[in-house]
């Protein structure tokens, strides 16, 4: 797939190797090989599509990196006609390996990612010369939600810092307390640095537009979000019954109502999200295939599954073993299982998306219609009249005993607030910080 190298470079002149198929190393855990069609542009984007775009208004990429600044190598490892991109995307060094069918071709990307990046650096060493002040960024320039037009935008020093409730590989969620109303929140910070490293910042922005434009009783709500220098803050609904997992792992197995009633919770937030057209899709893809609303319902099943029976439906400390399972193992089932909900989890839990349940047109109406769900009145659902089978025992807003001890007892480290402007920025640091458009957000004007 590695012709098709062609089409307009830059709006002025034709030239080969600004646009085609390659193929990019990717994977979290398994590094393989995923045809892209790429596009190169004159402002130093490259930005890759699953398939080669028919619209004139080019719809959002799965990949967008830039070449400004970069540096180019050859290489034929792993592969032949292999090419190495390292680039600067704002403060974080990034890697990303592409690989062609022939010399000549691969010859053809570099020599136009070269030229790009040769001209780009021309162009700055220019504007240098000629207007040493045109080099500094117009702080104003952020394309700000319609919502925080009328809002003073929230920083760091907005809120009180109380407890750690979580930490992960791209930050942490801290208990806070805005100081102006006395609400608690849970805010989830990010690293710009990691976010990028990881090459996941449209994912971030997309999840961020999400958050802004859904309201449902199962899904957490967005209060606000900002930026710093080096973080991005979502400031959201706290609620300090604490997750299903940290419940699970204490009793190990859920009863079937029990299941049902949490199983018809998370089918009733799915159903709202894919009649948005917005796929939650919150697990690794191991195939590179096309996936739509179906992949939901195989997250579902596997959530239902270790609620039930206790355990994940496949399981291997070895993540290449893991996954040979989970493509190929039929699924299991403890004897003390009712054959409804049976029937259910190999529904869900089918390989094949298209004759998964809930794979169809019907989507969700399909899944909330089989018999492990028969008696369960939808509406009363999702306007929460239902007795949930368990409430925590909770004695204040910041009692926190349902999070991780592991986690609230740390002592929480965060950079002093002084260090900020009032936009949360670094004063120093304005024109050398990453900045991520239309983050700011405050759900003020939607209440």
């Amino acid at each position: 797939m590695g012709h098709l190298l062609r089409v307009l470079f830059g709006g002025a002149h034709r030239r080969r190797g600004s646009t085609g198929f390659i193929r990019w190393r990717a994977g979290e855990y398994i590094k393989n090989w995923r045809p892209r069609y790429f596009l190169l542009k004159t402002d130093g984007s490259f930005i890759g599509y699953k398939e080669k775009p028919q619209d004139v208004d080019l719809p959002y990429p799965l990949n967008n990196f830039s070449v400004a600044k970069c540096q180019l190598m050859k290489t034929e490892r792993p592969k032949p006609n292999t090419f190495i991109i390292r680039c600067l995307q704002w403060t974080t060094v990034i890697e990303r390996t592409f690989h062609v069918d022939t010399p000549e071709e691969r010859e053809e990307w570099t020599e136009a990612i070269q030229a790009v990046a040769d001209r780009l650096q021309r162009q700055e060493e220019e504007r240098m010369n000629c207007s040493p002040t045109s080099q500094i960024d117009n702080i104003g320039e952020e394309e700000m939600d319609a919502s925080t037009t009328h809002h003073k935008r929230k920083t760091m020093n907005d809120f009180d810092y109380l407890k750690l409730l979580g930490k992960g590989t791209f930050g942490k969620v801290i208990l806070v307390r805005e100081k102006a109303s006395g609400k608690y929140y849970a805010m989830k910070i990010l690293k710009k640095e990691v976010i990028i490293a990881k090459d996941e910042v449209a994912h971030t922005l997309t999840e961020s537009r999400v958050l802004k434009n859904t309201r449902h009783p199962f899904l957490t709500s967005l209060k606000y979000s900002f930026q710093t220098k080096d973080r991005l803050c979502f400031v959201m609904e706290y609620v300090n019954g604490g997750e299903l997992f940290f419940h699970l792992s204490r009793e190990r197995v859920f009863s079937e109502d029990r299941t049902r009633f949490y199983g018809a919770e998370i089918v009733s937030a799915l159903d709202y999200l894919h009649s948005g057209k917005i796929v939650y899709r919150d697990l690794k893809v191991l195939e590179d295939n096309d996936y739509g609303r179906a992949v939901d319902w195989w997250g579902l099943g596997v959530v239902m599954y270790e609620m039930m029976c206790g355990r994940l439906p496949f399981y291997n400390q070895d993540h290449e073993k893991l996954f040979e399972l989970i493509l190929m193992e039929d699924i299991k089932f403890p004897r003390t299982l009712s054959s409804d909900a049976k029937s259910l989890l190999s529904g869900l839990l089918i390989k094949d998306p298209n004759k998964r349940l809930g794979g169809g047109p019907d989507d969700a109406k399909e899944i909330m219609r089989h018999s492990f769900f028969s008696g369960v009145n939808w509406q009363d659902v999702y306007d929460k009249k239902l007795v949930p089978p368990f409430k925590p025992q909770v004695t204040s807003e910041t009692d926190t005993r349902y999070f991780d001890e592991e986690f609230t007892a740390q002592t929480i480290t965060i950079t002093p607030p002084e260090k900020y402007d009032e936009d949360g920025m670094d004063c120093m640091d304005n024109e050398r910080r990453p900045h991520f458009p239309q983050f700011s957000y405050s759900a003020s004007g939607r209440e």
